[in-house]
Parts: C-alpha cells; structure tokens; sequence
C-alpha cells in the first residue's frame, strides 16, 4: 500500500513508528553501549530543563516568587502533599526519590513534544528503569522495615482460612508483575499518543482534509499535553502506593 501511494504521489506514506527509532546522534553506525544517540540527548535535555527549573530558577528566592519559583514550589507541594496523604508521615523521607520520578518524567514528556524531538519515555528500556528500581527498592525497604512481617502483604487475613492460601498465590503472582505494568503503562501510553498525532500531521499534508486534520493535530496535541502530566502522575501515586505496602505490609 504505501509504494501504490508513493507512485501515485497521493503523499500518504509516512511511518509514525520511525520516530521511536534510536539513532546514534553522530554518524550512521551501530548502536553500541557508550554510543551517543539521539535517545541520550533528550535525556540529557531533561536533566537540564530540570536543574533549570529546581535549581537556576529558585536560587533568587523571595517572598514574592518569580514565575520559575512558582512553577517549582507548585510542583514541589503538590507531589509533597500526594506522598504524605499516600504513605503517611512514614514515607515522607523518601520524597526526594518519589519527586525526582514525577519531575523527571514530566519534563520528558513535555519536552517530547517539541517538534523533531525524540520521547524517552517512549522507551521500554527508560521506563523498565524506573518500573523495576521502584519495585526492588519497595521490596528491599519492606523486608529492612519489617523482617518477615513483610510476607504478610501477601496473606489475606480478613478472607477465611481455606481461601487464603489462593488469595496468597494471587497477590505474590499480582506483586512481581507490578515493575512490568508499571514500566509498560508509561511506555505504551506515551509511544500510542505520539504515533497517533504523527498520523494526524502525516494526514495535514492533505489539501482536501488539512484543515480537519489541522484541527485533529491541534486537538491531540493538547490531549498529549494532559496525558504527559497524567502518566507522570499516574507512575508517582503507584510508586507512592508500593511505597505504602513496604512501609505498612499489613492486610
């Protein structure tokens, strides 16, 4: 189909997955493991949008905040509050971890959003990071904290006695397959979002429907907007969540 439309130059081909390819930033040559790609500096330009923002942006503090300070102690409060209100008073030590997840995911999709940017939440091998470093340090805090009260996360005690140990099964199947949920969420959603506004633009080309697809990428494109803040969320209150059953394992 798409080299049928390339003869007939309707402009129809295009490949909204390519642009999830990771490409060494010099060169043509293959991928290695010190190799710079394209992957590496958008995770580069997160690390600086973030020390920006958190660090240049609020090294003038004053009683009457800049609009970097604002954006900065907004985002610090709101992540505070959600560790607080999640884990309790317990899990407040651990804020500096859970909000550097929020910041660094949100700066990562927002900033994929920029045109000819690459997404490195898109990524499963970014957000498996993320997903199984939550999961081991969960599980290494519950058994630090707890001892072998931890294994009681497992053991339904409210459900009667011959259902426990089926119960039991499920939670431990459902714990070790939270990193992959956790880690797949972020990605897939992130990687369907752009795909899709890559179509819209690839259909704005168009004569006949470019101004409906010019309203679809519009539209997208501020859903994206909502769903990069959402994802971020969503991975921080899980993370939040897991921290909780580390620190309180008790059915």
């Amino acid at each position: 189909m798409a080299s049928e439309a390339a003869e007939k130059g309707t402009g129809l081909v295009f490949h909204p997955m390519d642009q999830f390819i990771t490409k060494p930033l010099f060169g043509d040559g293959a991928v290695g493991m010190f190799t710079i790609t394209n992957l590496t500096l958008w995770l580069f330009l997160a690390v600086l949008g973030i020390i920006g923002l958190m660090v240049i942006g609020t090294s003038r503090r004053a009683i009457v905040p800049s609009r970097a300070q604002s954006v900065a102690e907004l985002a610090y409060g709101f992540v505070y509050k959600m560790v607080e209100d999640v884990t309790g008073k317990d899990g407040v030590k651990y804020f500096p971890y859970i909000f550097t997840l929020f910041i660094f995911i949100l700066f990562s999709n927002f900033l994929a959003l920029l045109p000819m940017s690459y997404s490195p939440t898109s990524m499963i091998a970014v957000t498996a990071v993320m997903g199984f470093g939550v999961f081991i340090a969960v599980t290494v805090l519950g058994f630090v904290k707890n001892g072998a009260g931890f294994l009681g996360l497992f053991w339904v005690s409210s459900a009667p006695l011959a259902l426990r140990p089926i119960l039991a099964l499920i939670e431990i199947i459902s714990y070790f397959v939270r990193p992959v949920s956790h880690s797949i969420r972020l990605a897939g959603n992130i990687m369907a979002g752009h795909a899709v506004l890559k179509v819209f633009a690839g259909f704005a080309a168009i004569t006949l429907v470019s101004p409906l697809s010019i309203l679809g990428v519009t539209a997208i494109y501020a859903l994206e907007v909502l769903v990069g803040f959402i994802q971020a969320y969503v991975f921080t209150i899980l993370t939040c969540v897991y921290l909780k059953d580390a620190l309180h394992p008790s059915h």
